[in-house]
């Protein structure tokens, strides 16, 4: 089977070095083009450009596959079928119709609930208690197109939009492999999405990071996991940037401004003393930090270098 691959992020890469595992006839990944990252903005390859120079696979990166004669390229590789996996273009149906098999889309949520750009991170502000992977036919609109199987797994109380992904990627690994063989047998009967149930969530900004010491404290403590890795949340001490990596609600209301620091004892499990931040209702008590420039640390850690920090009260938003 000719398999042309299309993906970008990191949820992608298993994905793509499961079908070479297992023996299936990549003959191209398309990615998206180069992009600056870091302090230098030097240009960083995709993860999944990575992944496919690693094993040695011809790698296209064209900012549209909209382009007559990118789709006559494209079409010169004579695809059984086109896999997608958080690819970050949508295909125009000039390349929908060119696989025997069509394009087999990886959605990183249980459709048709979290059609859009960033699922996981929807699951997890939700406060849903499942997610998922769902292996659609792509069609004409946004993640609406019939699907062939889907997978699901529970949202823990710990899990980040990094944790959760990584999960998901090695599921739809799995998943793919079956799906690929029993969709050339004709064993699937695609379903059609049920449209009355279709919610959709869009690309997050890095300036939603920023915390609102008013949210309630759950919200908070969940915007601190779906914005992990990326964007963070963060509020501000001394005109530098904290980033909030780590934090639990604790029960019981408050009785200060939303914002104000406080100290904490010791939680179970913790061998030093933390600190807290009063939210709209409850507690926010904080496990881990970064300030702007220095480090990831404990709490803990961050409290003995910055001892007036107890009692400061935070930016609200």
């Amino acid at each position: 089977m000719r398999i042309i691959f299309m993906g970008t992020s990191e949820f992608a890469v298993l994905p793509l070095e499961h079908l070479i595992l297992n023996q299936y006839q990549v003959v191209a990944v398309y990615t998206q083009p180069d992009k600056p990252a870091g302090r230098g903005r030097s240009l960083a390859y995709p993860p999944v450009k990575r992944a496919a120079l690693t094993w040695n696979l011809p790698v296209m990166q064209l900012p549209s596959l909209k382009k007559a004669e990118v789709v006559t390229q494209l079409a010169e590789f004579h695809p059984d079928v086109i896999v997608v996996a958080a690819f970050g273009q949508i295909l125009p149906p000039s390349v929908l119709e060119i696989p025997r098999y069509g394009c087999i889309n990886i959605h990183p949520s249980l459709l048709p609930r979290f059609r859009g750009a960033s699922p996981v991170a929807a699951a997890i502000l939700a406060g849903d208690e499942f997610t998922g992977v769902s292996l659609m036919l792509l069609d004409r609109g946004l993640d609406t197109g019939p699907i062939l199987a889907r997978a699901q797994i529970p949202v823990l109380g710990q899990d980040t939009a990094g944790s959760l992904t990584a999960k998901l990627s090695l599921i739809a690994a799995w998943l793919l492999q079956d799906v690929l063989v029993r969709w050339v047998r004709g064993e699937l009967n695609p379903q059609p999405q049920d449209e009355t149930k279709a919610t959709y969530c869009s690309l997050i900004s890095k300036e939603e990071g920023e915390i609102d010491w008013h949210l309630p404290a759950i919200d908070i403590w969940r915007r601190v996991r779906a914005f992990q890795p990326w964007p963070g949340c963060y509020t501000w001490w001394q005109g530098r940037r904290l980033k909030i990596i780590e934090a639990v609600p604790m029960p019981g209301e408050t009785t200060l401004g939303a914002g104000q620091v406080v100290a904490l004892g010791p939680a179970m499990g913790e061998s030093k003393a933390a600190f807290g931040i009063h939210t709209g209702d409850e507690i926010l008590r904080v496990v881990k930090v970064q300030l702007e420039g220095k480090r990831a640390i404990s709490a803990a850690e961050f409290l003995r270098g910055q001892r007036e920090f107890i009692g400061a009260i935070l930016p609200l938003s």
